[in-house]
């Protein structure tokens, strides 16, 4: 069996693809400086900590999606026939554990310090001969590292849409759960400093909730993609609409009696195929091409789409 032969992106998305590599660069040299700044700043600060933990694991879908940008579009080889587009659901599967483990970071940290009962305190820094209470640097320090995240995530959204990159969505999602962290933790320093020894607990609690279901939506699409499960959508983890455009197009063919199909993900593109029962064997290898290339003109995603003719459909699992 011969490799594919093509495994790269169409030419009008190659400048999405790099502008998203660039957002990826800016994105992990922001946050390097950002948890840089928040490490010296931190103090006692629960949600400090939980925020300064938080940008350090946000470096993962970033830097997984560069390093797979450099593998997926080398060319299949004897070794792997079928390329190395699955890297890109192995960098997909690394973020999403990322965004699961902060969040549950956070639940389990907030809460074990809400049962000990401890009362975090913030002292004074003296900057230029001034005394300053520690909690204002917090609060700046935190604000450098919440704003910038809500402009990137907001470049990378639509992006990730439109090349298929659910590691490029989970990044995304990721510098939300950045900006979310760094409210709560603003709001929690706040409290302290008003009196409320629990505040800063309970914020970043609050906030914990939210990454932690973003995570395990995105950890367990990861698990199912490695599964082969059919596609998804990037935003909505539904079915494909691309899969109803396949079905009616074997549908339409006067000279298929009967057809299934199955289609799998191989990180941003898709491999599948059919079994159909023609009618007759007239042009019936003319029919075959034709209606592969039809299928693959669908869309850039389908990279391959092999159609068998049979005598009777197989007892197998696909879309009829």
């Amino acid at each position: 069996m011969q490799p594919l032969n093509s495994f790269e992106y169409p030419e009008e998305l190659k400048p999405a693809f790099e502008k998203a590599k660039r957002l990826e660069w800016i994105t992990i040299f922001y946050l390097i400086s950002a948890a840089a700044l928040m490490f010296f700043t931190m103090g006692n600060s629960q949600a400090m900590k939980t925020a300064w933990f938080e940008d350090a694991l946000s470096l993962t879908p970033s830097i997984s999606f560069l390093i797979a940008s450099r593998v997926f579009h080398k060319k299949p080889n004897k070794d792997f026939p079928y390329g190395y587009h699955r890297v890109v659901s192995i960098a997909y599967l690394c973020s999403s554990l990322a965004l699961f483990a902060v969040g549950a970071f956070l639940i389990i940290d907030s809460s074990m310090t809400l049962i000990k009962q401890e009362h975090p305190t913030i002292g004074i820094a003296v900057i230029f001969g001034h005394e300053i209470w520690l909690g204002y640097v917090m609060m700046a320090a935190l604000v450098y590292g919440s704003v910038p995240p809500v402009i990137l995530g907001h470049m990378k959204l639509p992006l990730a849409k439109q090349l298929h990159e659910k590691n490029l969505f989970t990044d995304a999602e990721m510098n939300k759960a950045d900006w979310m962290t760094g409210l709560a933790a603003i709001l929690g320093i706040a409290g302290i400093g008003l009196g409320f020894w629990w505040a800063d607990a309970v914020a970043a609690l609050i906030i914990s909730l939210d990454i932690i279901k973003d995570g395990f939506t995105n950890l367990k699409q990861a698990v199912f993609d490695l599964m082969d499960e059919q596609p998804k959508t990037v935003e909505e983890q539904k079915k494909d609409p691309l899969l109803d455009k396949i079905d009616a197009l074997l549908k339409k063919q006067d000279w298929v009696k009967e057809h299934v199909f199955r289609m799998r993900e191989e990180g941003h593109v898709y491999l599948g195929e059919a079994y159909v029962v023609p009618t007759s064997d007239e042009d019936l290898v003319e029919n075959l091409n034709q209606l592969g290339e039809e299928v693959e003109d669908l869309s850039w995603r389908i990279e391959e789409f092999v159609i068998m003719p049979v005598r009777e459909i197989p007892e197998t699992t696909g879309e009829k």
